[in-house]
């Protein structure tokens, strides 16, 4: 998919993993040191200090004075180059480490010397001052003689002394197995059942005949009991499995378990107030990903940041971003939006897809039978606009049109009302960074017609909902749509290379045609006019099947304008068979749902999860819970919860992928600045952050370290490093709002 790339910046630390603490194994036949001279008995060469670090012997061992007043870890560092390392090769990463005062953190990473840079593997301990023996095993990704081992030691405001011995990258020795923690062999949605909705659970087991089970409720209480139904080998885990169907019990509740085959499941709620908890807290994600503002405290305990990219030091800024050499000679005030995912990025292809999907959460609250508006209203997000009149969800929705808006080619310069594709970083920075530290030089990349369709798209949909607010605003989002589609029709081919990946993602996309529809959808929406309601009905795509069993996303946006002529009120001739079209692809998604052990509205091809799967799952539930609003037939909205459950907890891993909710949830997602993993110093993602989840192809090094081979679900790692199955990004959360505000409108 080429979504995206982290790598490594000369010295800086970009992952952390799990840290073991045991003595170095010794070295057996076939085994083979890389380090050089890592027991420092009479020399430190060939090992290297960075500026302003001194290092001397002391008791065979190399110690290193570490200077106060550093910002980031790679600011002080020792390290060695020229390490050869082969790809498939297991290695044995171990040292002995301590630091005066105790507390300090080493980062120890293995990685390229040289462009680009990229980390393999990496640890980081808190050191203690009598010392300990540190020892890890990694996979190497790539060939290269050009490695490095280093020994990062930046970010104290007060100096140190660090000291290191017996470091050794052994080559040749037995990989360690992953095995994943999964838990109680009984898979149930970790946060909440609604009374009158659909209850299921997966078990897993080697039994195939019906096995008793056990409702309890929190005193241990049996409120009722059945029997499992075997479902056999599911494919997308690999695992043999039990379906069990315990709707019948209605009473609200928490801490109820599921006992069955010797296994009590992890405690759940039947209530409907997760989901009003989780409508909320998935949309306020959105404010501490706000670029260009000051995060406050007392709006988010625990998250506050400076403003980042405001043209203060290290900052190059927003302000006046030039392009890259030989786009443009123009510079344009970029500031605001959000950023994009973990890193310091903002895509309009991206932006888009995740503007209209907030935005529709709102506006189905509005028209849907089921709808409560009242509950995304003034007040409800706890962000510096509350108060005013707004709504906080089109608020915060704002924050990114305003960016959007801003992305476009200014009158009289070449490809006029284009939008740029995005704009980031000159170079990928390391993790962790947060915003305002950012040093780098930002630039334009190159207008897309896709890039320009998303903001058409988005600030017609915006026009029509601003209105009622601010008719000055909504003006202008309906002027900027209208010269986006007419810019885009004049230049229909203007593709972003797939090519274009270092400092920030690609998204590349070449095929359009959605886009045009989509923004047609909306354009026509917003104002009822000929041109656009011909352009729909003339659109190869109105009548295509549009929902296949990957979902909408980013690069496929058919669904986005399909949806919305369904469900906002229109004229659309042949409205009908619009809406007939979404119930066919949700029955669809049912019979799929219905056919899996695990419950779920996804079955990619031969169970090859594609990258941001669990938002897929999601978008594929939007469609169900789509089919309800539009027909109020139970069970597609009994098929839009019972996908919830997926996400939830009741899946292969047991796990829920939302942060902060369930026993077990992810909390390591890919993230420079909600990056506690690797500083202590800094949070974890905030409640109601959805992890990327399974990605089959498993593109960052510690998945391919750990990952070889997985099956389906289990293409997944909840750890910082692992940014192609662990990645949070603002469209994938744009999901999880839109569904956990329908799930809790069924309560």
């Amino acid at each position: 998919m080429n979504r995206r790339r982290t790598a490594l910046l000369p010295l800086t630390g970009l992952l952390a993993t799990a840290l073991i603490a045991l003595p170095a194994a010794p070295a057996g036949a076939d085994e083979v040191e890389q380090v050089r001279n890592g027991t420092f008995d009479t020399t430190t060469e060939p090992w290297w200090a960075s500026a302003g670090v001194t290092t001397s012997l002391s008791e065979g061992r190399l110690c290193a004075d570490v200077p106060g007043g550093t910002a980031d870890r790679w600011d002080a560092a020792v390290g060695q180059n020229d390490i050869t390392l082969v790809k498939g090769e297991s290695y044995r990463f171990s040292f002995t480490a301590s630091g005066t005062p105790a507390g300090h953190v080493v980062r120890a990473v293995v990685g390229l010397s040289v462009a680009p840079y990229d980390a393999y593997y990496e640890v980081s301990p808190q050191l203690g001052v009598s010392g300990d023996t540190y020892s890890y095993t990694f996979t190497a990704p790539a060939d290269t003689e050009r490695g490095q081992v280093a020994l990062q030691l930046g970010g104290s405001a007060d100096p140190w002394r660090f000291c290191v011995d017996d470091v050794s990258l052994l080559g040749g020795v037995e990989p360690e197995p992953y095995e994943p923690d999964t838990g109680p062999r009984v898979r149930v949605n970790q946060v909440a059942y609604l009374p009158a909705g659909p209850k299921n659970a997966t078990l897993v087991t080697g039994a195939d005949a019906r096995l008793p089970w056990k409702l309890k409720d929190a005193d241990g209480k049996v409120v009722r009991q059945g029997r499992t139904v075997p479902r056999g080998v599911d494919g997308s885990s690999g695992q043999n499995v039990h379906s069990i169907d315990f709707g019948a019990h209605r009473t609200r509740g928490t801490g109820y378990t599921l006992a069955v085959d010797g296994e009590t499941s992890r405690p759940f709620d039947i209530d409907a107030g997760a989901y009003e908890r989780l409508r909320l807290d998935s949309a306020k994600y959105y404010y501490t990903q706000r670029s260009g503002i000051e995060i406050r405290d007392d709006l988010r305990p625990g998250y506050a940041r400076p403003a980042g990219h405001v043209d203060v030091a290290p900052n190059r800024g927003d302000g006046r971003v030039p392009c890259q050499p030989g786009v443009c000679d123009y510079t344009l005030d970029v500031t605001g939006g959000w950023y994009d995912a973990g890193d310091h990025g903002k895509y309009v292809v991206n932006g888009g897809i995740s503007t209209w999907e907030v935005l529709s959460t709102y506006e189905r609250a509005r028209h849907a039978r089921t709808g409560r508006a009242d509950k995304l209203g003034d007040g409800t997000l706890d962000i510096p606009e509350s108060g005013n009149g707004v709504p906080d969800i089109l608020d915060e929705a704002r924050w990114e049109l305003e960016f959007l808006l801003k992305m476009q080619v200014p009158a009289g310069e070449p490809l006029a009302g284009m939008a740029h594709h995005k704009i980031h970083d000159e170079q990928w920075t390391g993790l962790p960074l947060l915003p305002s530290e950012d040093p780098q030089k930002r630039e334009l990349h190159p207008p897309s017609t896709a890039a320009t369709l998303n903001l058409a798209a988005t600030a017609a949909q915006a026009a029509r909902l601003y209105r009622p607010y601010d008719r000055r605003f909504a003006a202008e989002t309906l002027a900027a749509a209208r010269t986006a589609w007419t810019a885009a029709l004049a230049h229909p081919e203007e593709y972003a290379s797939p090519d274009d990946g270092i400092g920030g993602g690609a998204y590349p996309d070449d095929e359009v045609s959605d886009e045009f529809y989509w923004a047609a959808a909306e354009l026509y929406l917003t104002t009822g006019e000929r041109q656009f309601e011909e352009y729909v009905l003339k659109s190869p795509v109105h009548t295509a099947d549009i929902f296949g069993p990957l979902g909408f996303d980013w690069s496929r946006t058919a669904a986005a304008g399909r949806l919305d002529l369904a469900t906002v009120p229109n004229r659309l001739p042949g409205r009908d068979k619009v809406r007939g079209s979404v119930v066919k692809g949700a029955d669809r998604y049912l019979a799929t749902l219905k056919a899996h052990p695990y419950g779920m509205p996804y079955a990619p091809a031969g169970n090859v999860y594609d990258w941001g799967s669990s938002h897929q799952v999601l978008n594929n539930a939007v469609v169900l819970a789509t089919a309800h609003d539009l027909t109020g037939a139970a069970k597609y909205r009994d098929g839009a919860l019972q996908s919830m459950d997926y996400i939830l907890g009741r899946n292969a891993l047991n796990i829920s992928y939302v942060t902060g909710y369930g026993e077990v949830s992810a909390q390591n997602q890919h993230s420079r600045w909600y990056a506690r993993q690797l500083d202590p110093a800094l949070p974890n993602p905030p409640a109601g952050t959805l992890s990327g989840g399974p990605n089959s192809s498993i593109q960052d090094p510690y998945a391919q370290s750990l990952l070889q081979g997985c099956v389906g679900q289990f293409c997944f790692i909840d750890d910082i490093q692992s940014w192609s199955t662990n990645e949070h990004t603002i469209n994938w959360n744009a999901a999880l709002t839109r569904m956990a505000s329908f799930a809790a409108d069924q309560g």
